[in-house]
């Protein structure tokens, strides 16, 4: 991504970045104990790899990638500790097809939300390219319930709904939350979105 200076910048100055709970967010952790992120499974924006390395851990072939070298290489550190093997890349989830291989499941813990408009459009269409017909996008964003202004964007449930209308289908939207860093408090309103790839 163009910011990908500034995402490394945050990463840099602390050893946990706002959005960062230290551990995978519970909606996926069910998702993972249900079978759920299984086959290939691609982490879009995987920030310090917590998700990436749910998935590895639940038998998945797991990969992340995210545009900060500083995440990744502590992804890769966390991923060397625990044994687990998995493909972390330091990449642009606005062209996903540079990493040549389709996945089954995406996960989305945090990604959408920070885009613009023509970066929304941008990366439907970068998930398109690596998502098997049939496949899975499990999305969870900051919700439009959420009071205040702090943090990322407000998402209603029809923005996503619009943004994944061609070649999608949104099979349900619940409202979650999402875990932060302590400092910022300890939760937010989040919806999580089961996103299915048109069949072929």
């Amino acid at each position: 991504m163009t910011r990908s200076a500034d995402w490394d910048s945050i990463y840099q100055a602390s050893e946990q970045a706002p959005w960062e709970a230290g551990r995978p967010q519970e909606a996926f952790v069910r998702l993972a104990e249900s079978g759920l992120l299984s086959g290939r499974v691609l982490d879009a924006g995987c920030g310090t790899g917590d998700h990436t390395l749910l998935a590895a851990l639940h038998g998945a072939e797991a990969t992340g990638i995210d545009c900060s070298a500083t995440a990744v290489g502590r992804a890769r550190r966390k991923a060397d500790e625990r044994g687990l093997k998995v493909r972390l890349e330091v990449g642009d989830v606005l062209d996903l097809g540079s990493l040549g291989t389709t996945f089954d499941t995406v996960v989305d813990v945090g990604m959408f939300h920070v885009l613009d408009d023509e970066e929304r459009r941008r990366y439907v269409d970068s998930l398109t390219s690596v998502t098997e017909p049939g496949g899975t996008c499990h999305l969870m964003c900051f919700s439009d319930r959420q009071p205040g202004a702090l943090g990322p964007r407000r998402i209603a449930q029809a923005e996503l709904r619009r943004a994944f209308d061609a070649g999608w289908e949104v099979a349900g939207i619940v409202p979650e939350t999402f875990a932060i860093a302590p400092r910022f408090g300890t939760q937010a309103h989040a919806w999580l979105a089961t996103i299915r790839r048109a069949a072929l």
